[in-house]
């Protein structure tokens, strides 16, 4: 099934979310190692985020 762009973008900023609540959780309880990859997760849900949708071509050349 193919989500729509907003559910989509919505369900990975979601994600993010709860990889940050987890990070935060592993940094108090003193597992930096833990933490790191949980941010590293949230970050790469919020980059999927942001590419959701239609995506724009380079259409303009460089000058020479």
């Amino acid at each position: 099934m193919v989500q729509s762009a907003p559910n989509q973008k919505q369900e990975h900023l979601a994600k993010a979310d709860v990889f940050f609540q987890k990070a935060q959780s592993a940094a108090e309880a003193g597992d930096v190692s833990s933490s790191g990859s949980f941010i590293l997760k949230a970050l790469e849900q919020e980059r999927r985020a942001g590419t959701v949708g239609p995506q724009v071509m380079q259409l303009i050349k460089p000058r020479s």
